[in-house]
């Protein structure tokens, strides 16, 4: 029976443990920061792709700078050195807060969202999710509707990462649980057998969802301390 492990990092780093977060990576992630227009943006992706090297750093045994991470056709990281030790990853960020997942010999998605106010969530579910599912949510009390979707985007959104299939797969083809419903595979490919979906607590009004192609898979959630990126040399 497989194992994850999903672990909660804050993301709002002072400027003197976001140099040592830049400090680690390396020149290719380097130059992806450097891409980013708003500082914030910059920021985010510097401090979240630290934190994948330290939890996966940590995971190994091995320095969070010696690590090299490839990325697939979707984008999807994985770690390429050292290889051959089976730990399949994924990485998702959203305002101030990150999740990174960790499992051996299966895959894993988790996505997080930090709740803002749409308006036009029904609509969007009607035109992107499954029929079942945008019933589901129009079911829902008026009040109730805002949250539950941003829960269900990040249950579909899990899935799709957890495949790799990126837009090859669009979201109304498969169908999974919408809140308050705890979070389970409902539909794909005709069946819903062999998936492990669990809701990940992140913190107040966010939402976020591990997926795991994998029945009966234990999920465990943990969280870096608030000092995390001390662990890594001032450069």
């Amino acid at each position: 029976m497989a194992r994850a492990d999903v672990v909660v990092v804050g993301l709002g780093l002072d400027p003197g443990r976001l140099a040592r977060c830049a400090g680690v990576l390396d020149p290719e992630e380097t130059d992806r920061a450097g891409r980013f227009l708003r500082a914030a943006d910059r920021a985010r992706f510097l401090a979240s792709h630290a934190a994948l090297r330290a939890v996966v750093g940590a995971a190994l045994g091995r320095p969070a700078a010696s690590l090299r991470f490839g990325r697939d056709a979707d984008g999807r990281p994985f770690l390429a050195e050292p290889a051959g030790t089976g730990l399949d990853i994924n990485l998702s960020h959203s305002g101030g807060v990150a999740l990174v997942g960790l499992v051996r010999s299966a895959r894993i998605g988790v996505d997080v969202e930090v709740r803002r106010p749409l308006p036009d969530a029904l609509r969007i579910a009607r035109g992107h999710f499954a029929q079942d599912e945008a019933c589901a949510l129009e079911a829902l009390p008026p009040e109730a509707r805002e949250a539950a979707f941003f829960a269900l985007w990040t249950r579909k959104e899990a899935v799709v990462k957890a495949l790799g299939a990126g837009l090859s797969l669009p979201l109304a083809a498969f169908s999974v649980s919408v809140p308050p419903a705890p979070p389970r595979m409902l539909r794909i490919a005709g069946e819903a057998a062999g998936w492990t979906l669990a809701a990940i607590e992140a913190g107040p009004g966010v939402c976020a969802t591990a997926a795991v192609p994998a029945a009966g898979c234990t999920i465990r959630t943990t969280a870096l301390p608030a000092g995390w990126a001390d662990e890594f040399d001032a450069k």
